[in-house]
């Protein structure tokens, strides 16, 4: 993938990288080989995957427990958000290539969008967005996400991740940001009606330096 192709990277900030390739790696505890596919452009992804990470999406925001979104979204709305900028599709194959027709509830581990948090001038702070397959939960995918995410954010040329609002209830994102040693800039009160709470609920606000990580904080031997 040539750097004319990252022309979503940060306005003030150009990519370290001439290219990113697909990542491969072993879930936690087990020997399921994973590999993490980095996206430009939807037009690069089988309709039938995106369709079901279409449904995926709107099947969390019907949840209503861990995004903004108060109705689902159209497939085109869909598109433009996932894919506005740089995305990253993790699937449970030993391939370097992502292949038509495929089974997605088996083989879609998550996904995850990376984007210019500000514009302009303040555009090397970027935003993530993640989400899980559902059928696939409780297999610490989440924490290789976040870790594929600290990997590949500061190659697209970012220096720093804000993470707006990440529910004080969603215990397993910010349980991962934690670990991943996110510091917690920051909190939103009463930020959020979700679905089950009788009170708007807080969130907090995660900021990391993208330009010093740990080596051995994002080893996925």
């Amino acid at each position: 993938m040539s750097t004319d192709r990252l022309r979503h990277g940060p306005a003030f900030h150009k990519p370290i990288a001439k290219s990113i390739t697909p990542l491969q790696f072993k879930l936690i505890d087990t020997e399921t080989i994973a590999t993490a596919f980095p996206i430009y452009d939807p037009k690069d992804v089988p309709d039938s995957l995106i369709d079901f990470m279409w449904s995926e999406f709107n099947l969390e925001i019907e949840n209503g427990q861990t995004y903004p979104q108060l109705e689902p979204l159209t497939r085109q709305q869909f598109v433009d958000y996932w894919f506005a900028s740089f995305c990253v599709i993790v699937l449970e194959t030993d391939k370097k290539v992502i292949e038509d027709n495929q089974d997605w509830h088996s083989l879609l581990l998550g996904t995850f969008y990376i984007k210019p948090n500000y514009m302009a001038r303040c555009s090397h702070n970027c935003n993530a967005g993640f989400l899980v397959n559902h059928y696939k939960r409780g297999k610490k995918i989440g924490f290789r996400l976040g870790q594929v995410y600290l990997q590949w954010a500061p190659l697209l040329g970012y220096k720093y991740s804000v993470f707006n609002l990440v529910f004080v209830t969603n215990a397993a994102s910010w349980k991962i940001w934690d670990k991943l040693k996110f510091d917690r800039i920051g909190l939103v009160p009463r930020s959020a009606i979700l679905k089950g709470h009788d009170q708007p609920v807080d969130a907090i606000i995660f900021g990391r330096d993208l330009t010093r990580v740990d080596p051995e904080l994002i080893a996925m031997d």
